[in-house]
């Protein structure tokens, strides 16, 4: 694209950084393509699903293919379904996903999905999973007790563990318990796997094989050498509004309503939240908001990763996605549960 970012830290995520993971070696597995299947839920612009496929770069580092392979995917929304055909490269079912269930694969190895949290989310209604997007969980639901997946993994706000949502998280936790699964969840800081922002977010696992425990990917950074806002887009400060592409901002001014949040420097980004309707932050030393194509550094897509869409849809896309660098970490976890559990069984 024609911009190479330096970094302070010379190109590395985190200073001593773990060596990477060495995989294992003839793993048979249910796809002809030699690789694990997914079918994929809520999928957005394809964050998460980007992160279990690897073999993208982004802040000097390569992230490797993963032996996944995604069968199935469906999101309502038709702007992040034109990113992510041009991105992904495979098709994705767009449209309302109870309309599409019946064309769910019979069999899977894996279901992803970060269900809908507007009803959930602490900026949101707060209606809880019985909310009207919130409660499009059960569509993950039916998902999983169709396609019986080995494992699956389900992503949600952080406003999921808040008090007064208690009890949509025992349903939440019941109702896959139900299916026959193993469920355990834990909260992620995404600054603490490589992601230049303090994005907290839940996910939720579910192992049908009730012998082995999923081991979550272990943390890389610390707040002593995590990515910070500058490292990501510093080489970004002198390049014009469109210079690259997504390089384009909102005009939004400073306001209670519009919101004022400066990003720091020295530390990594704050939430990129969905919507924003110009509450957006604003550049750590320019006098602008941030634009689109910071904020996708900050959620950790790489720059040749294209949102085929307006402003506003833009920053709707990379607000709702899974930051494909956290994801490629929780992938690299589900491969270790998956190899572990057939190497043991053989």
């Amino acid at each position: 694209m024609g911009y190479s970012r330096s970094s302070k830290n010379g190109g590395n995520h985190c200073k001593k950084s773990p060596p990477a993971r060495q995989e294992r070696q003839s793993i048979q597995k249910s796809s002809p393509t030699g690789k694990f299947k997914v079918v994929s839920m809520f999928s957005g612009c394809g964050g998460m699903d980007l992160g279990f496929k690897g073999g993208f770069s982004i802040f000097n580092k390569r992230y490797k293919n993963r032996p996944f392979e995604i069968i199935w995917a469906n999101d309502l929304n038709q702007a992040a379904c034109r990113s992510y055909k041009l991105n992904l490269k495979h098709e994705i079912k767009c449209g309302n996903v109870w309309d599409l269930v019946d064309t769910l694969p019979p069999s899977t190895d894996v279901v992803i999905g970060g269900f809908p949290c507007q009803d959930i989310s602490i900026n949101g209604k707060q209606a809880g999973v019985n909310g009207a997007r919130s409660g499009l969980y059960r569509a993950m639901l039916f998902a999983i007790d169709k396609c019986q997946p080995r494992i699956f993994v389900a992503e949600n706000v952080k406003g999921l563990l808040h008090k007064s949502n208690k009890e949509s998280l025992d349903q939440v936790i019941t109702d896959f318990k139900s299916l026959g699964y193993k469920v355990s969840f834990k909260l992620y800081n995404a600054a603490l796997y490589g992601v230049p922002q303090a994005r907290e977010r839940i996910f939720i696992i579910g192992t049908k094989n009730h012998q082995f425990d999923f081991d979550p990917p272990k943390e890389i950074c610390n707040a002593t050498n995590w990515l910070t806002a500058e490292d990501a887009v510093r080489d970004l400060e002198e390049v014009p509004e469109h210079g690259v592409s997504n390089h384009v901002w909102s005009r939004a001014n400073k306001s209670p309503e519009q919101g004022s949040r400066i990003l720091k420097p020295n530390r990594p980004a704050q939430t990129m939240r969905a919507e924003c309707h110009g509450n957006i932050q604003f550049h750590y030393r320019l006098n602008r908001r941030i634009s689109m194509r910071e904020a996708a550094r900050f959620q950790s897509f790489p720059d040749s990763f294209i949102f085929d869409a307006k402003l506003r849809e833009t920053e709707r896309q990379i607000g709702n996605a899974v930051p494909p660098i956290l994801a490629w970490h929780i992938a690299g976890s589900v491969y270790d549960f998956l190899t572990r559990e057939i190497t043991e069984k053989a």
